[in-house]
């Protein structure tokens, strides 16, 4: 059986602790110390899967041995990129930006064992309906999702402001890709179900 120091999640998101949760295997969790800025010229595929594998590499002295997950996302509103806004008149902003518009949120992923690095980007097309300002203040008032990228909590209130989302993992969305997370850990040689 596998042990929950032999697995590492190198997050400080409730949201990714969660989700590795549900595949029913014990891990330990570290908290990264990275720098997450974007450098100017940094296409933000590459962005997120840099930060990503800086987040697993930050934890992997102190856990020798372990394999250990990274995961970082970034939103786009065409090639503008949206972080995480931290305040109300951010979420606000970046809300009112989204409106009736198209947003591609990208999660990045990288699993290592500190010898090898896989990795793997998950693409999610998130449709917004129009949104007026009373109804973004309601949201971001009662969902406070200043901590998510796009100021979007997409498994809390955040549904109620979009028209579609497509992806190939719904739960990408929320910040851990799980199919691929799964790809990876079976390719570390962590049996899944």
């Amino acid at each position: 059986m596998l042990k929950s120091e032999n697995l590492i999640l190198a997050s400080t998101s409730p949201y990714r602790r969660q989700l590795l949760a549900r595949l029913g295997i014990e891990f330990a969790v570290a908290a990264p110390q990275v720098d997450e800025t974007i450098g100017d010229d940094e296409r933000p595929q590459e962005a997120v899967l840099r930060l990503a594998a800086a987040k697993a590499h930050a934890v992997t002295a102190d856990h020798p041995g372990a394999v250990i997950i990274g995961g970082d996302q970034i939103a786009l509103l065409g090639d503008e990129i949206l972080g995480k806004p931290h305040t109300r008149e951010a979420a606000i902003a970046q809300l009112t930006r989204a409106s009736g518009n198209h947003l591609v949120f990208l999660t990045g992923l990288a699993v290592t064992d500190g010898d090898r690095t896989e990795y793997a980007l998950e693409p999610v097309h998130v449709h917004f309906r129009r949104l007026d300002s009373t109804t973004i203040a309601r949201y971001v008032d009662a969902d406070t999702p200043f901590d998510c990228a796009g100021a979007l909590r997409s498994e809390g209130l955040g549904s109620t402001l979009l028209e579609a989302i497509e992806s190939r993992d719904p739960t990408a969305l929320i910040g851990l890709p799980l199919i691929a997370v799964s790809r990876l850990l079976r390719q570390f040689g962590i049996p899944l179900p």
